[in-house]
C-alpha cells in the first residue's frame, strides 16, 4: 500500500504518529508524511519521505492571532483553536498539500485528530481516511467549532468533510471521561513513548540513592521564565532532577547550580524515562501516555493547548496530581511532587493504566488490520 500521514507541523502532533508509520513501513508499505519542511531531520533517519507543505507553526500562530486576537497555544478558546487548525492552516497549506498528495497517490490517509489538511486531501482524492487521536476525546464545543470553520474550506474545493472510516484511539480507559461515547470505527492503538530511529525500548536503569524526577514541558512550552522557579523549588527537595530544555533553551537560562540537576537537550522520551520515579510535565498527550505506558505517575501543570484534558484525566484516574494554572506556584508544584512520591496509591494507579495500555493492539497489529480491510 501507499500510506500518507498528515500532521500539524509540531513535534507533539507528529511524534505520536511515528509508531504506526514505522509499522506500515516495516510491512513493506510506502509511507510518507505531509507536514512542514522543518521535520525533514526527524523523518529522514526513519526512511520515511517528507511531503513538505505549508508554513511553520509560528507563522500559523501569528496569523491566527491576527485574525482572532487570541493565542491558540496558551489560551485555547474554541474560536482560536478552530481558526488555527481548520482555518489558517488549511488556508496556508491546502494548495501545496493537495498537489503533493496527488503526486503520492495514497491508498490510505492517516490524519492526526487536529489535522484538517489530510481529511481535505482524502475527500478530494476519494481515499479512505483514518483519524489518529492523541488522548481523551476533544470536547464537543471544540469539535463543533472546528467542523464549522472547516466546512466552507471543503466546499470551496467541491467536497464535503467525510467521517473517518477508523478512529485510532491510543487513550486507555483510565484517562477517558466516564460518560464518553466511543466514536464509530474506534480501533484501540497502544501508545508508546517516543524512541529514536531504529532504537529498541530503553532498558530499565538502576535506581540511585535518591528518587529521580523528570521535568519535561515539551518542545513548545519549555519556557525558562515558567520552569525556572519550579526547578528552584523542586531542587530544594532530596531528589535528582532530569530537565529537558525544549528546542531553544540552554542550561545557562536557569540560575540553578546543583549537582542534583541534569539538563538534557531534545531526547526521545523512552530514554528520558529510564530510571525515573516521577514525571512533572505540562501535560502533552505524548508525554502523558508515554509516561503511563512505563507505569510512572505524574504531576501535570498544564500550560495550554489540550493539556487541560490530559490533566483532568490524570487527576480523575489517580495516576497523579494536576496543578491548575491559577494554583501553579512553584511551591504548590513541589508539594504535589512530594505527595505523589510519598503516596503509593499514585504508583499503583499508574501500573493499572500501564496494564490497560499493554493490553491494547500494537501499532503492527493495527497496521495489519487496516491493510486487510483495504485489500
Amino acid at each position: 500500500m501507499r500510506v500518507l500521514f498528515s500532521s500539524t507541523p509540531a513535534h507533539g502532533h507528529l511524534l505520536p504518529q511515528l509508531p504506526l508509520a514505522r509499522a506500515f513501513r516495516d510491512r513493506g508499505d510506502t509511507v510518507a508524511v505531509l507536514t512542514g519542511k522543518a521535520f525533514a531531520p526527524v523523518l529522514a533517519p526513519e526512511g520515511i519521505d517528507l511531503l513538505a507543505a505549508g508554513p511553520a507553526v509560528d507563522v500559523l500562530f501569528a496569523e491566527t492571532a491576527r485574525r482572532t486576537g487570541g493565542d491558540a497555544a496558551s489560551d485555547p478558546t474554541p474560536e482560536s483553536v478552530a481558526e488555527f487548525f481548520a482555518g489558517v492552516r488549511v488556508d496556508l497549506t491546502a494548495d501545496d498539500a493537495l498537489a503533493a498528495a496527488r503526486g503520492f497517490a495514497p491508498d490510505l490517509i492517516v490524519a492526526e485528530a487536529c489535522d484538517f489538511v489530510g481529511p481535505l486531501a482524502a475527500a478530494v482524492l476519494d481515499v479512505p481516511l483514518a483519524t489518529l487521536a492523541f488522548g481523551p476525546a476533544i470536547p464537543a464545543e471544540f469539535t463543533a467549532g472546528l467542523a464549522a470553520v472547516a466546512a466552507p474550506r471543503f466546499a470551496a474545493r467541491g467536497v464535503a468533510p467525510a467521517p473517518a472510516r477508523w478512529y485510532l484511539d491510543p487513550c486507555p480507559d483510565a484517562l477517558q471521561a466516564p460518560d464518553r461515547q466511543a466514536p464509530e470505527g474506534r480501533v484501540p492503538l497502544r501508545p508508546e513513548p517516543h524512541r529514536g530511529p531504529g532504537a529498541a525500548p530503553a532498558a530499565p536503569a538502576p535506581r540511585g540513592a535518591r528518587r529521580r524526577v523528570l521535568v519535561s514541558f515539551g518542545t513548545h512550552f519549555a519556557e525558562p521564565r515558567v520552569l525556572g522557579p519550579i526547578l528552584a523549588a523542586l531542587s530544594a527537595a532530596d531528589v535528582d532532577l532530569r530537565v529537558t530544555l525544549g528546542l531553544t533553551a540552554s542550561a545557562d537560562d536557569y540560575a540553578i547550580d546543583s549537582e542534583r540537576v541534569e539538563f538534557v537537550g531534545f531526547t526521545p522520551l523512552d530514554q528520558l524515562l529510564s530510571g525515573v520515579d516521577l514525571v512533572v510535565t505540562h501535560g502533552g498527550a505524548g508525554t502523558v501516555l508515554g509516561t503511563l505506558a512505563r507505569a510512572l505517575p505524574l504531576v501535570v501543570v498544564p500550560q495550554g493547548a489540550d493539556q487541560f484534558l490530559q490533566a483532568a484525566g490524570v487527576a480523575a484516574s489517580g495516576t497523579g496530581v494536576a496543578v491548575p494554572p491559577d494554583a501553579a506556584t512553584p511551591e504548590s508544584v513541589a508539594r504535589a511532587a512530594a505527595d505523589v512520591l510519598a503516596g503509593p496509591q499514585y504508583a499503583d494507579a499508574a501500573r493499572k493504566a500501564a496494564d490497560q495500555i499493554a493490553g491494547m493492539p500494537s501499532p503492527a497489529e493495527v497496521a495489519d488490520r487496516l491493510a486487510a480491510a483495504l485489500a
